[in-house]
């Protein structure tokens, strides 16, 4: 099953995504990401995306319309498999994707068929029994769900949760595999895809828009003497900690550059991959920044002003916590008192 949605229709279904997951339902969200109120926003920016990262669903995110089409055809084939039995979100920046157009290459319904074997659930929908047949120990999926006021079992179904998703990477990475086989199509390794990161010494680390923006200025940097790279994250949940940390594991520095806030720390993609590399015997300089909130433009600069930055903190070794903003406009704010209206600031 699929459905679509974005911004505060995401999260007035929030109560039902993690009995979404609980159940082990294989539905698929395309959502267009869009800014989150107070203060009212319909632009793009990734927060919806990134506040629903807790509740168990795997979460990919797409740079263009082709890529969109085609993940769908992979999230259901992912979802579906009897090892993972998960709900997916396939994400795309909202307006920038999901009101322009571009040429997309369809397929044949019949060869889609051929890629997508017929679901078969665990769940009987007509009874809402489990079939006969699985394993509760190899497949452990929920039973009779609804009526355990003390929830035994609980603990061990999140385990087995948190373990399929471990385990669907390996997964997810074959199937975008037997994709790009059959019809010619290719998305990096299925969970992150490079661009000039062979020789870099340093790399931007992005999503959607924000990696679409910076591969623009690829060329530029590289004029200018730096060998820069990027990385653009496609699979976020879950996070391929394991495969950044190979990835990542000669390089001196990465940018990362965030569309979204963890509130109170920094931003998330930031502080993930902070996490995801710690305790690597040469772990690279991390600076991040936050740009392009409420669908305010990400601009060729941004970046590259970002990237010099970073270069220069690293250089002169200063290791900051700080979240960096790029592209603010305080000037703007006229009469308003900075130490009033950014209290703690």
């Amino acid at each position: 099953m699929g459905t679509a949605t974005s911004s505060h229709g995401l999260m007035y279904m929030y109560e039902l995504l993690p009995w979404a997951s609980g159940n082990r339902l294989p539905i698929i969200i395309n959502l267009a990401t869009r800014a989150t109120g107070a203060p009212w926003s319909v632009w793009t920016d990734h927060q919806d995306f990134i506040t629903v990262r807790d509740v168990g669903w795997i979460q990919m995110f797409c740079m263009d319309n082709q890529e969109i089409y085609d993940t769908n055809i992979q999230a259901f084939k992912i979802a579906e498999d009897p090892r993972v039995f998960l709900p997916s979100i396939v994400a795309y920046d909202g307006y920038i994707l999901s009101h322009t157009m571009m040429p997309v290459s369809l397929e044949k319904q019949n060869e889609i068929d051929k890629f997508l074997p017929p679901l078969n659930h665990h769940i009987n929908l007509s009874d809402l029994s489990v079939v006969k047949g699985i394993d509760p120990v190899t497949t452990p999926h929920i039973i009779d769900r609804g009526n355990e006021g003390t929830a035994p079992g609980y603990f061990e179904y999140r385990y087995a949760m948190q373990k399929t998703l471990e385990n669907s990477i390996e997964i997810i990475m074959a199937v975008h595999d037997e994709f790009s086989e059959k019809f010619g199509r290719s998305y990096g390794n299925g969970i992150y895809k490079t661009y000039l990161t062979e020789d870099a010494d340093v790399i931007i680390f992005a999503m959607g828009s924000v990696a679409s923006q910076a591969r623009n200025v690829i060329g530029q940097l590289r004029n200018d003497g730096l060998k820069v790279g990027l990385v653009s994250l496609k699979l976020f949940r879950p996070f391929p900690a394991s495969q950044l940390r190979v990835l990542f594991e000669k390089t001196k520095l990465v940018v990362v550059f965030d569309r979204d806030i963890g509130y109170g720390y920094e931003g998330v993609l930031s502080y993930e991959l902070k996490a995801a590399l710690y305790g690597l015997k040469k772990s690279p300089f991390i600076k991040g920044f936050i740009v392009g909130l409420g669908g305010r433009d990400v601009t060729d600069q941004h970046i590259i002003q970002g990237v010099n930055r970073a270069i220069n903190e690293s250089d002169k070794g200063i290791i900051s916590h700080r979240t960096d903003f790029i592209g603010l406009k305080l000037d703007d704010l006229g009469d308003y008192d900075e130490k009033e209206y950014f209290k703690g600031g």
